[in-house]
């Protein structure tokens, strides 16, 4: 495919990515289950593909990061709890993709920065699971660990770049809000709008992102090792 073809191609995804969110968010505020159910499971695919076709060499755990929240948001829709248990590992599974992948990518190089926004995140966790904790019952540990795991892709990807940096956080905030749905919290108006708001974001975020630092790390040339001087003995 040459490269005029893949980018035409690579938009064409991200216009269906972008018509599918919008479709899915509009039957949330109609009440349209039926459509809810069809295009959310066409979510995260259309996004890996749309980043498979923007780079012609893609970061190898961006796709599974993305088809492992695709399983999740699948398991997630059926609302038994075993499906939901089974939800939570899968996006577990996507985080520590995610979490791999931006350490590879130097996240974890700047340790002074690194540790001062490990702290902030360790703070926003602890607040909100001392909050949660007495409302979420049997899921308090899964939980917990879950959210850890969360707040660990938020971290490294605010090394990366302000893209991924910004889709953490969203991603963060979105399951915030379907953590504070388990505690039975009163909820937001259009609560489940707001939870599939920002995570169409966060994954768009998180991925363009990581795409356009792959890109523009292979730009970059690497730098010239001069040739050692020969001494001529005087």
């Amino acid at each position: 495919m040459t490269i005029t073809r893949r980018l035409r191609a690579a938009r064409g995804l991200l216009s269906a990515y972008a018509a599918t969110s919008a479709a899915h968010l509009g039957a949330i505020v109609t009440g349209t289950t039926a459509l809810q159910h069809a295009t959310k499971p066409a979510l995260m695919p259309l996004l890996a593909a749309h980043t498979l076709a923007t780079a012609e060499k893609a970061p190898k755990l961006l796709t599974p990061a993305l088809l492992l929240s695709a399983g999740g948001d699948v398991l997630l829709q059926t609302g038994n709890e075993a499906a939901f248990l089974a939800g939570m590992g899968s996006f577990a599974a996507a985080h520590v993709c995610y979490v791999t992948m931006f350490v590879k990518r130097g996240a974890l190089d700047d340790r002074r920065r690194t540790a001062v926004v490990a702290a902030a995140y360790a703070a926003a966790w602890a607040v909100m699971i001392g909050q949660l904790w007495p409302g979420l019952g049997d899921l308090k540990i899964p939980v917990a660990g879950y959210s850890l795991l969360l707040a660990s892709t938020a971290v490294t990807s605010a090394r990366i770049g302000w893209r991924t940096g910004l889709g953490g956080a969203l991603f963060l905030l979105s399951d915030t809000l379907i953590a504070t749905q388990l505690a039975n919290w009163k909820e937001l108006p259009g609560h489940e709008f707001w939870i599939m708001a920002t995570y169409v974001v966060a994954q768009y975020l998180l991925a363009s992102g990581t795409v356009k630092a792959h890109q523009d790390e292979a730009r970059t040339p690497s730098p010239r090792i001069s040739a050692p001087a020969v001494s001529t003995g005087r």
